[in-house]
């Protein structure tokens, strides 16, 4: 990232967790995570679960899949966070929009389970996270530089975020690699793959 807000240091106030962070029903959408994935990536480690049993239902099934294009669901396309921690986060993403950036929150992800945070095909390469552990304190942070407020967000432009009424809160970089799909997990600061700070 070439922007000029990505050398500049968090505020020592992003530090510590705002104890105050609402838990937004409205980010906090209720659907239920796939039960299989197509080329699915994680900074973690990749991983994909196939469809089973499609053939015990019978040779009819078998011819049905040898139809090119029968029973073949679209792959997913989609940024999702997956919380692999024993706490509830909750979970703000930064990204360039055409010539905009814009940061979003708050996603309130409970223990073992994943959100989606951005819908359909990937158009960014990179992606920039920040979380906070609401049950223990502590975050997933990093040195890009970003607005964020405490309740629920949409926020455009990174610069003069104090003078405009929000927080300044250092993102981490997700580098998708250009895949269409992608899917990162926060996990305990002691496991692989885990960006606290």
């Amino acid at each position: 990232m070439t922007d000029d807000f990505a050398s500049k240091p968090a505020s020592a106030s992003c530090a510590s967790l705002r104890p105050l962070l609402a838990l937004t029903a409205e980010k906090n959408r209720d659907h239920k995570a796939p039960n299989w994935f197509n080329g699915s990536a994680s900074i973690s480690m990749p991983f994909a679960k196939l469809r089973s049993g499609l053939l015990a239902a019978g040779p009819l099934a078998a011819l049905l899949l040898m139809i090119p294009g029968f029973g073949i669901a679209p792959a997913s396309a989609d940024l999702r966070l997956c919380n692999k921690t024993n706490n509830r986060v909750g979970v703000s993403i930064g990204y360039k929009d055409k010539k905009i950036w814009t940061t979003e929150g708050w996603w309130n992800i409970p223990v073992n389970s994943c959100e989606t945070l951005v819908s359909g095909t990937l158009v960014s390469r990179f992606y920039y996270v920040y979380a906070v552990d609401y049950d223990h304190g502590g975050e997933w942070s990093g040195k890009y530089v970003m607005c964020t407020k405490d309740k629920m967000f949409t926020i455009e432009g990174t610069e003069d975020c104090v003078a405009r009424g929000y927080n300044r809160s250092g993102f981490f970089e997700v580098d998708t690699g250009e895949q269409t799909n992608w899917t990162i997990q926060l996990n305990e600061p002691a496991q692989a793959g885990a960006k606290a700070q």
